[in-house]
């Protein structure tokens, strides 16, 4: 059985897909992972605060970017520590607090494009979503807040997968480039 464990099947995976750079790939593969579960941590608070406390309403970008500069915060902690223990735990040599510096500087970049692309892409993202749903089914999407909140999850779907090429690189050749 110890052969089917997460580890083993990455590391049997990245060796197929490059035979000559396989601990980098299998790296790549578990920073994806950490990557999907940090997407969970962040659609999940961001969700949560737009049905609750932060509600787009208006046309107003401040909840929106409130919503999802929180629900950053919340993933990019989740990351750091998966990636410092899972992805990278060759990586210690580096004190911590510098290397959560490190993280999270790269991460605040990534931010700035990702809030950049979702505060222009929220509201024609959620009014074709809309269009498109209430074309199917008619008064499904009904009201702004509705419409921005599927924008602002259809925008940060496509911002996410934008910046973690970004992260990816840069934190693997600067925050964690103390490893072979």
């Amino acid at each position: 059985m110890s052969g089917y464990t997460p580890n083993a099947i990455i590391r049997r995976v990245s060796v197929k897909l490059g035979r000559s750079q396989a601990k980098e790939v299998e790296r790549f593969i578990k920073f994806f992972f950490v990557g999907a579960i940090g997407f969970v941590v962040d659609f999940g608070t961001l969700n949560v605060l737009q049905v609750t406390v932060l509600k787009p309403v208006s046309d107003s970008a401040l909840p929106v970017v409130l919503a999802t500069t929180i629900a950053f915060t919340a993933a990019i902690s989740s990351n750091f520590v998966w990636n410092r223990y899972w992805t990278y735990p060759d990586s210690r040599s580096r004190p911590i607090l510098q290397q959560l510096g490190q993280f999270f500087l790269v991460n605040i970049i990534g931010w700035v494009f990702r809030s950049g692309i979702v505060v222009l892409l929220y509201g024609p993202f959620g009014q074709l979503a809309a269009s498109g749903l209430n074309t199917l089914w008619p008064g499904v999407i009904t009201g702004i807040e509705a419409q921005n909140r599927i924008g602002t999850n259809l925008a940060q779907a496509l911002a996410v997968l934008i910046v973690m090429l970004w992260n990816f690189f840069v934190n693997r050749y600067w925050t964690y480039n103390d490893v072979d």
